[in-house]
């Protein structure tokens, strides 16, 4: 070996060395750090978050990465995705701990999507900083569409990956492969999955009408009755929503029609309002099924008829159960549910 390249070896090493040993931390709400879905930026430089779906994105230079995170929960869990590989589960702890969301990589560039996988009953979580080895390079790009859902415990992921053997626990909610997220997914499109398990138009499965319901949590970053935190729609210009609300209205029950579809109207008008340029997408869901299912289509296409705008569509829902383990559909059912959808909204949007 000459020695030029020798001494070329040696400042590598230097380089590397020097590279990996260097850390880096920034706040979680810093530029470096790309999001998608609602959070609250809080002063200090943490984020707040309770939605499932909402997702972080960063790119660095280096081998390892980790988070500083806590939950008021016991039961929120993350998701990691590293380079595009396999989703990593990791939960997160009342306490503020250090998460590691990767480790002994090899040093370079490495992309890093951190998804939430919970609900706003599992708990409120909080990032409140990164850290890398390396450095952090700028926030990697989102795409230019953007999608909202609107829905309950089918649209926020429930039991989508059942562990064959065991009850089932909170690990078994995955927005990851919603038909929501992988619908924006198939058009190269961001999401927020604005949804609240039990949770109806008018009353929730229990026939409560005093819950958050969509009308109100519709409006909010965090969902929590006792310190709600607001949301402006102006954050977000969505392209099109997509409304699936209404099975736990029919838990007792088919609704009373005409105060159902004066509530589901009032909702319209209020996404037309605020959402100027989106095309509004209406359907019964995939768990309705017989009676209830004929009722709820019968409410849709009279309010669509009631309002007459063109930006508003009704689309249709295959029935999709669930199985023997859970009445909520399965990871392969909301495949299905995205292909249907996807089917709808080419012809729907010209993508």
């Amino acid at each position: 070996m000459t020695m030029s390249r020798i001494l070329f070896a040696v400042l590598c090493c230097i380089f590397l060395n020097g590279h990996a040993s260097a850390a880096e931390y920034i706040n979680a709400g810093d530029a470096h750090v790309a999001q998608m879905g609602r959070v609250e930026n809080t002063a200090q430089g943490a984020v707040r978050f309770s939605y499932p779906g909402v997702s972080f994105f960063v790119d660095l230079e280096g081998s390892k990465l980790s988070i500083e995170a806590s939950s008021t929960g016991k039961d929120t869990f993350l998701e990691v995705i590293v380079d595009g590989g396999p989703a990593k589960s990791l939960r997160l702890s009342n306490a503020l701990q250090t998460v590691t969301l990767m480790s002994e990589a090899k040093i370079g560039h490495h992309r890093v999507e951190l998804i939430h996988s919970s609900e706003t009953w599992h708990g409120i979580a909080t990032i409140k900083g990164w850290q890398t080895d390396g450095q952090f390079l700028a926030a990697p790009i989102l795409p230019a569409r953007k999608i909202l859902v609107l829905g309950d415990s089918v649209s926020c992921g429930e039991a989508i990956e059942r562990d064959a053997g065991l009850t089932k626990t909170s690990a078994w909610w995955k927005p990851r492969l919603s038909y929501g997220m992988l619908t924006a997914q198939a058009f190269q499109a961001q999401v927020q999955l604005v949804c609240y398990g039990g949770r109806g138009l008018l009353s929730s499965w229990n026939g409560s009408t005093s819950d958050l319901n969509l009308p109100d949590f519709l409006s909010l970053t965090i969902p929590d009755a006792a310190h709600p935190v607001s949301w402006d729609a102006k954050r977000y210009v969505a392209d099109v929503i997509l409304v699936a609300i209404g099975t736990n209205d029919f838990s007792a029950g088919i609704p009373k029609r005409e105060e159902y579809i004066a509530a589901y109207v009032k909702l319209l008008l209020t996404l037309l309002s605020d959402y100027p340029q989106a095309q509004i997408a209406v359907t019964e869901g995939a768990i309705l099924n017989g009676k209830n299912k004929e009722a709820m289509i019968g409410f849709l296409a009279e309010s669509v008829h009631r309002l007459q705008n063109p930006r508003i569509h009704q689309l249709a829902s295959q029935y999709y159960p669930g199985d023997e383990r859970d009445g909520h559909p399965s990871k392969e059912q909301h495949r299905m549910m995205a292909n249907d959808l996807i089917v709808q909204f080419k012809t729907m949007m010209n993508w």
